[in-house]
């Protein structure tokens, strides 16, 4: 179906009404598709109330579904998006889904979007060139939803709308064929448009989606992390250790979670600090060997040794703050490592340990809240047995690194 833009715009109420819901599923659908805002309502919410998405967002993300497929349709409805867009031609189609669940479906038509009751609840832009571009501006009377379809260019007129559109009321969509293409629209600018239209026939583009979302909703939780007294530092000997380079600077308190067990990860600082000897690497963390573990978005550990470049990561503050960073570079060197050892408390049973390369760079966080930067990390070559450190404790049995329940000795 070809898409073209309308200068025909109206407007659609934000707030929602109350009201008592109908017994029929399409009446409900046709009520709320009618009374609210899609863009913000029927989406689904990357953030919530109490955190940005990925330490960047504010404005929650909304996802409509574009398909012929009913195993797309049953997929995208089990994991929360429920409006789907149709061509005028596929009414039979959606009154179908509407039956056998609780869809809101929209309808393309004439450059404009409508809902069941044929009330237009946004407008269809194609953009193909920057003089299109040029014409698509807030306060063009443009309709609340206004849905973009980039057929040139995707992300510099993605970050140019970012850019248009920042401050108003308005949720712009962009028409997405991939889950990669979506992610792109997501992220345009650091903001990201206000959501995606994802025109998929494979569930397994939903899975994806999903996906990403869980994983940016994840750095919005605080992580909980606890104290540990060290009980022992050993000089170890040699050993194969990895300097994760990251995509993102990282400030003084910020680091890997990284340990020799996955029941107890120790917070590594980054080399952000300045010295009289080495220049500052905000972007590195001399993380350990290759064996130990490092966590990763979605509650899940890797080995250090799996990380290369495009992969994520979490970094994490003394606050238990995360987000979600890519490595840039993977730097595996021998070096003389040191081991330290660490319990909650005296009389705790459970030992948790990390091999960290022995240099005066190298430095575990601190729980002090001390207001200079250096009492935030002690280096791994001023340890000493007594000293405080951040530590995150979890399950410790994983199978390909996601936490799992059963029996396990790790000494």
């Amino acid at each position: 179906m070809a898409l073209l833009y309308s200068a025909s715009f109206v407007t659609v109420p934000r707030k929602l009404p109350s009201f008592a819901f109908p017994k029929d599923k399409s009446n409900i659908c046709r009520l709320i598709t009618s009374q609210t805002h899609l863009g913000r309502d029927s989406g689904v919410v990357m953030s919530s109330s109490t955190a940005s998405f990925s330490g960047l967002y504010g404005q929650p993300k909304s996802v409509w579904i574009w398909t012929e497929s009913k195993e797309v349709m049953t997929a995208a409805v089990e994991r929360g998006w429920s409006t789907f867009v149709f061509s005028s031609q596929q009414r039979e189609l959606a009154d179908e889904w509407s039956s056998i669940a609780l869809i809101c479906p929209l309808y393309f038509e004439e450059g404009g979007i409508f809902d069941n009751g044929n009330k237009r609840v946004g407008t269809i832009f194609k953009v193909s060139n920057p003089q299109e571009l040029e014409l698509l501006k807030p306060e063009n009377g443009l309709a609340e939803n206004v849905v973009v379809d980039l057929q040139d260019w995707q992300i510099i007129p993605a970050e140019n709308i970012v850019a248009a559109f920042q401050g108003s009321q308005k949720t712009v969509f962009a028409i997405s064929k991939t889950p990669a293409e979506a992610q792109v629209f997501l992220e345009a600018l650091e903001q990201g448009l206000g959501g995606v239209i994802l025109k998929v026939e494979d569930s397994k583009d939903i899975l994806e989606l999903k996906e990403y979302f869980d994983r940016r909703s994840d750095a919005r939780n605080i992580l909980s992390l606890t104290k540990a007294t060290v009980t022992r530092v050993q000089v170890a000997g040699m050993g194969d250790r990895v300097c994760v380079d990251l995509c993102s600077i990282m400030k003084p308190g910020e680091g890997l979670l990284v340990g020799t067990f996955a029941r107890g990860l120790f917070l590594v600082h980054s080399e952000c600090l300045e010295s009289n000897y080495i220049a500052s690497r905000p972007f590195r963390v001399n993380a350990g060997p290759v064996h130990a573990y490092v966590a990763v978005p979605g509650g899940k550990t890797c080995y250090l040794s799996e990380l290369k470049a495009g992969k994520e990561v979490i970094v994490v503050d003394l606050k238990g703050q995360q987000r979600n960073t890519i490595v840039g570079r993977v730097k595996i060197e021998t070096r003389p490592l040191v081991l330290v050892e660490a319990k909650q408390d005296s009389d705790d049973q459970t030992l948790y340990s990390i091999l960290l390369q022995n240099a005066e760079t190298v430095a575990l966080v601190s729980p002090s809240q001390g207001n200079e930067e250096q009492k935030r990390a002690i280096p791994v070559t001023s340890l000493k047995v007594g000293d405080e450190v951040i530590l995150r404790v979890q399950g410790g049995a994983r199978h390909t690194g996601i936490e799992i329940q059963e029996f396990i000795v790790e000494n």
